[in-house]
């Protein structure tokens, strides 16, 4: 796959294209597989009808013609209504691009990104950040899984790492969500290099989840230590689908 993002580079237009598309579909894939367990999506319910919510008119059918029959009107609490529950969870990606964005790192980044769609399709953002943090695919959004994973492909690493920026639009993004769980998902190595503190953005997140390239995750495992965060070594690319897992089915 790293090898895929670095063809994606190349100048010849043909290639660039051709690797860029089979980079995508295989990202997408991949991640699908990854994706074992609950979704983040509304679930249908079933409730009394004095509650809110459509009429289920087959299952008031009973109630509707008892009243029927003697010419009065159904109580509202025993005709049944359908309402969709909240999601039961939201994510918010965030990617430091802060240093040298490899076909390695962006092949890692580009996955975890088409996990989150896999893993909370209702409710799911991807921010990007070195100096400033830029939202690649809002909280609510009709962008696609490809174009998504095309726009992280595309990245380029540089300047700055302002993480308690890169939080704190995170958690702008996770704000407006109605999801019972509101997670941030850090691909970095936690390494600030801006003159804010991240630790209060930090402190600030319901739910900080940090995954850190394994060769360097020492100032991850502090920060994770210092936040309440938890966080998860990334081996490769290839694992960042099951670290995502391992990361969010954590009991």
């Amino acid at each position: 796959m790293a090898l895929l993002v670095e063809m994606s580079k190349a100048t010849d237009e043909s290639l660039r294209a051709a690797a860029r598309g089979l980079a995508r579909r295989l990202m997408i894939d991949v991640a699908r597989r990854g994706v074992l367990r609950g979704r983040g999506v509304g679930k249908l319910r079933r409730d009394r009808a004095d509650r809110g919510g459509e009429l289920d008119l087959d299952r008031s059918l009973p109630a509707l013609v008892d009243a029927a029959a003697i010419g009065g009107v159904p109580p509202v609490d025993e005709l049944v209504a359908r309402r969709w529950a909240r999601p039961e969870l939201a994510l918010c990606l965030v990617i430091d691009t802060s240093g040298s964005m490899t076909g390695a790192r962006l092949a890692a980044a580009a996955l975890t990104a088409a996990a989150c769609a896999w893993r909370a399709p209702a409710e799911h953002a991807v921010v990007s950040f070195a100096r400033t943090a830029d939202v690649i695919r809002p909280i609510r959004s009709s962008r696609s899984k490809a174009s998504v994973v095309d726009a992280v492909l595309s990245l380029r690493g540089h300047g700055v790492t302002a993480l308690s920026t890169a939080l704190r639009k995170a958690n702008e993004q996770l704000a407006s969500s109605q999801a019972a769980r509101k997670t941030v998902i850090l691909l970095s190595d936690c390494r600030a290099t801006d003159d804010q503190d991240p630790v209060p953005a930090a402190r600030a997140c319901e739910e900080l989840l940090i995954l850190a390239p394994a060769e360097d995750c020492e100032e991850a495992e502090r920060f994770a230590t210092t936040t309440g965060a938890r966080w998860h070594p990334l081996s490769g690319a290839a694992a960042a689908p099951a670290a995502l897992a391992a990361l969010l089915d954590h009991s």
